[in-house]
């Protein structure tokens, strides 16, 4: 029997992981599941807007909540099952290596904490004490960006640069690593190919932050093929693994370091950054789930979803509906209502918060201005998308 095996076992035996899961029964729970959300007064919602961490960013499929269960029963050494699942991730990604990271963010530290320290042991524990390191970190201005505080929490210190010229002419022996942000490539001067060619010529390690960035799932080789040394994903966004997980792959040495400077290990910068068994597998039957999946099929239905909506709002005056799937992260189809607030005496802002309001609750997604609303589909499940047709229909119908 599987419970009987050990993980390594295991492993060693399936060709994808998420196979153990989905095709075996689960029995039904002996009694009903207490309503806990219900009983601490947190109500769910309807989730129109998308990944966003502060909304609890997608939900995982049964098989990898059945894989963290299945993990959570028996005790295994830590190291090995970081070993195991890391090797796997590799093969699946074309990698050299792989772990699984506390998200992305964390990924961005341990990362950038391996290309300051080497697997030097007097290195690593002096973090984020940098004196006698090489610690600067190039970044091009356009792509600064909230999260780059995870890079800055190592000690390193970021180097703003704005074309090659700056950047040659500044490399020099304390140079560590140049950043990438994927999603901000059409803002900077230097784009993902000439980043990379560039980091070879200086000897520099680059790194590229692509954490929103599948689908599609040609992405998740894509960076590595073209020459990043280190790329790190979300796993609890498109993945739909773990929020509290992400994927870091590239260099086999560079993932050791990455490693050496995170938990389990007591005296490193990322300590605080652990990630357990059912994470990891949790993180691991994701990958492989969103991989096998009918990605076409997928994005049919996504269409669907948008067409349901916006034949909804379309009926009343002046509405008029698009459909943009962003180039790079969030690269799903978005859905754009506009309309002439003269004829429709409401506003997008004021629609937002009575679909916030409503019951079922909605949440549309954050606006960028006060001229549009704007809905995603993609973490909508069966028959949401009528519901929050519906709603919003109800809404426009009476905007006063």
């Amino acid at each position: 029997m599987a419970n009987r095996r050990t993980f390594l076992q295991l492993i060693s035996q399936a060709p994808l992981v998420g196979g153990w899961f989905a095709s075996s029964a689960v029995a039904a729970p002996s009694t009903k599941t207490p309503d806990y959300f219900a009983s601490l007064g947190v109500k769910p919602f309807i989730n129109a807007a998308g990944t966003y961490t502060m909304l609890t960013a997608s939900l995982m499929p049964t098989e990898v909540m059945e894989a963290m269960s299945y993990a959570s029963r028996r005790f295994y050494r830590l190291s090995e099952v970081q070993d195991a699942v890391g090797k796997r991730i590799a093969e699946l990604l074309q990698a050299e290596a792989a772990m699984v990271t506390s998200g992305a963010a964390g990924a961005l530290t341990c990362g950038t904490a391996a290309c300051l320290t080497g697997d030097d042991p007097k290195k690593i524990q002096q973090l984020p004490d940098v004196t006698g390191l090489k610690n600067e970190v190039f970044v091009q201005k356009a792509h600064r960006y909230g999260y780059d505080h995870a890079v800055r929490a190592t000690g390193a210190r970021l180097v703003e640069i704005e074309n090659a010229a700056e950047l040659e002419r500044a490399a020099s022996e304390r140079s560590a690593m140049m950043l990438f942000y994927n999603d901000a490539d059409p803002r900077g001067q230097i784009h993902a190919d000439e980043w990379v060619r560039l980091g070879k010529k200086l000897r520099i390690t680059t790194f590229n932050d692509a954490s929103a960035d599948v689908p599609p799932v040609e992405n998740l080789s894509k960076y590595l093929k073209l020459g990043f040394d280190l790329v790190t994903f979300s796993g609890g966004k498109g993945l739909c693994g773990p929020q509290s997980a992400g994927l870091l792959v590239g260099r086999k040495d560079l993932i050791a370091a990455a490693r050496l400077n995170t938990s389990p290990y007591s005296d490193t910068i990322s300590r605080g950054m652990k990630v357990n068994k059912e994470e990891m597998l949790g993180m691991l039957v994701a990958l492989e789930m969103f991989i096998k999946r009918d990605h076409a099929a997928q994005g049919r239905e996504w269409e669907r979803r948008c067409g349901v909506i916006a034949s909804a709002a379309k009926k009343f005056p002046s509405v008029t509906t698009e459909v943009v799937v962003p180039p790079i992260a969030n690269h799903v189809p978005h859905l754009y209502l506009r309309w002439d607030d003269s004829k429709l005496r409401i506003t997008p802002r004021e629609v937002i918060q009575r679909l916030r309001a409503g019951d079922p609750a909605i949440e549309a997604c954050p606006l960028t201005d006060d001229k549009q609303l704007v809905f995603t589909v993609w973490m909508l499940q069966s028959g949401e998308a009528e519901l929050v047709a519906r709603a919003l229909t109800k809404i426009l119908a009476k905007p006063v």
